[in-house]
């Protein structure tokens, strides 16, 4: 091998810094704010990352090309991201590591007996639990290059990427009391909330959640939540 050639392989090499090195990490999520999130552990870990914001994007992703590691949020607007794990668990060749994430409590179970290997919590609270997560799964070659201390450094995505999820939101909220719509945007905007810390955000998604499943009329719980979204988006609410 040339020179050069061996420098580029070491270039592309894990590292302690940037245990991901070589990975690319195909990232399925709909909130701006948590893919930004994502965008930026990638970044300081050393994986190239790819983003589909729905079944269907993903899906042209992965015939376009196999990822490393794949991160699928279990709520997306045109399905459930168990589909897609599944899937993505069940194909020949098998995705490397697959990862479901939510912001929703108590849906870890959920991911796993759809095939994943792993799942993580939203919001992420340090970098070394992204990494972690990712090299846990990996080959055992790989497994031999992780580092022994993973980053405590804590990743605060631009609050841009918050609005333009609020103002998604917004847009759906717009179109009406339909029950898909609404399911969707709650749960959307609970996830979004909670991965912030926006509690009472936070409170009036579960609220409409709650309406739903107890077959109450919506009308008071949507007003709630929608109003909560919109002074956000006015005010710019700092969380």
């Amino acid at each position: 091998m040339e020179d050069l050639e061996l420098f580029a392989a070491a270039q592309r090499l894990p590292t302690a810094r940037r245990p991901l090195l070589g990975l690319t990490v195909l990232v399925v999520e709909d909130s701006r704010f948590a893919c930004e999130a994502m965008r930026l552990m990638c970044l300081r870990s050393g994986a190239r990352i790819r983003r589909a914001d729905c079944l269907k994007s993903a899906r042209r992703h992965l015939q376009a090309y196999r990822p490393s590691a794949v991160i699928i949020d279990l709520g997306l607007p045109d399905g459930s991201g168990t589909e897609l794990i599944a899937e993505c668990a069940n194909s020949n060749p098998r995705v490397g590591v697959v990862l479901g994430t939510s912001g929703d409590l108590g849906r870890e179970q959920e991911a796993i007996d759809a095939g994943a290997d792993g799942f993580l919590q939203k919001p992420i609270s340090t970098l070394g639990e992204f990494q972690g997560a990712v090299l846990k799964y990996l080959p055992a070659d790989w497994q031999q290059r992780r580092p022994a201390a993973l980053s405590d450094e804590a990743i605060e995505p631009d609050m841009l990427a918050f609005q333009d999820d609020l103002a998604h939101a917004a847009d759906i909220l717009s179109e009406g009391e339909d029950a898909k719509n609404l399911d969707y945007v709650a749960q959307f905007v609970g996830g979004v909330a909670r991965s912030i810390g926006d509690g009472p955000l936070a409170d009036a998604a579960q609220g409409v959640v709650t309406a739903r499943a107890a077959g109450q009329p919506l009308g008071a719980a949507t007003a709630a939540m929608a109003g909560l979204v919109q002074d956000r988006l006015e005010k710019r609410v700092a969380i």
